[in-house]
């Protein structure tokens, strides 16, 4: 059952949806015009709402559809997106002077060193900004929405509180000059706590896809000479190399095969964590008294762990490689090109 199914959905539940059901390159342009809090709200929600039901996905659908009828235009964001527009109208310069009369009252945006403070922890921002000065910690929070601001304030010591927050209300203008050894303090502070961040290449994962893209008799040479030099890895390749979903290629009559061999509880479990129409290659090899049982069934139990689901498909997976083994099922093509 859906988490959000017993009540209607919030607007972050709608908005999380319609990402999910975006392309990746549309959620991307998408996410990438979030501010950070709301980015973090987002992609928390993202993560944690669970199975969706199709009434709360129409519901999502039909509030997006809402807002357009209502022919409404967000003000978010609208002065930055004015001043992208004027800059490429009349040049950076004059678009910078043309906001300041006309938006007197807009916060200037950080330059890119500073503004990867708003994507810090506050404890970690407090913590760097500790030894500095209440009128360069003033500064700086004022890079920061009010939340995210207040909880790195709260998290300094209280020593400091007062001298800060009097600074912040008393600050005025502050010289460019004073700005650029601001970023230079920060460049300092996120270097000396993270230090360089090293490329990282390669991994398990990859060298599963490259495994599965290659011909058969790759698998077969170098599998086991690994499993010699690494147990571990071994395992770990074999667990990337083959997973739940490799198993939508089998044909119906194959499907039929795998299930004979797989317990009814161990099946029931494995299909609770996939979406309907997944669920159907394998209704499709049973008798249709038969899928319709399991679909009751299913739909009547209780939520359980996604990692019983895990451990069900798991389970599944080496039923499907004991078969394989045995010559009983054929993955892929039948030229022995299998995944």
């Amino acid at each position: 059952m859906s988490d959000i199914a017993a009540e209607p959905a919030s607007g972050i539940d709608r908005a999380a949806i319609m990402v999910m059901l975006m392309s990746e390159e549309d959620a991307t342009g998408i996410l990438s015009q979030l501010e950070p809090n709301e980015l973090r709200q987002l992609a928390a929600r993202m993560c944690t709402i669970g199975e969706i039901e199709p009434r709360s996905i129409s519901e999502a659908i039909s509030g997006f559809s809402r807002s357009i009828d209502n022919g409404a235009i967000s003000s978010h964001g609208r002065i930055d997106s004015v001043k992208r527009m004027l800059t490429s109208a009349v040049g950076d310069m004059k678009a910078d002077s043309l906001i300041r009369q006309v938006a007197p009252d807009r916060k200037e945006e950080p330059s890119p060193t500073l503004a990867v403070l708003r994507w810090l922890d506050p404890e970690v921002i407090a913590e760097m900004l500790a030894e500095e000065h209440p009128q360069a910690i003033a500064v700086l929070l004022l890079q920061l929405d009010s939340d995210t601001a207040a909880a790195a304030l709260a998290a300094l010591p209280r020593e400091l509180h007062t001298p800060v927050l009097h600074r912040v209300a008393k600050l005025g203008p502050v010289s460019r000059q004073a700005i650029a050894i601001l970023e230079e303090t920060v460049e300092g502070m996120i270097a000396k706590r993270h230090g360089s961040v090293p490329l990282t290449m390669g991994g398990v994962k990859e060298a599963a896809e490259i495994i599965n893209r290659a011909h058969r008799s790759v698998e077969r040479e170098v599998m086991p000479k690994i499993g010699k030099i690494d147990q571990l890895l071994h395992q770990q390749l074999e667990f990337e190399m083959f997973k739940f979903e490799h198993l939508y290629t089998l044909d119906t009559r194959q499907i039929g095969i795998l299930l004979r061999d797989v317990e009814s509880e161990t099946l029931i479990n494995s299909l609770r964590g996939l979406p309907e129409d997944e669920r159907e290659i394998f209704y499709s090899a049973m008798s249709v008294r038969a899928a319709d049982g399991l679909r009751d069934e299913i739909e009547t139990m209780g939520r359980i762990k996604r990692a019983e689901v895990d451990s069900a498909q798991r389970e599944v997976i080496a039923v499907a490689k004991r078969l394989i083994a045995d010559g009983e099922l054929i993955m892929g093509d039948a030229d022995d090109d299998y995944v």
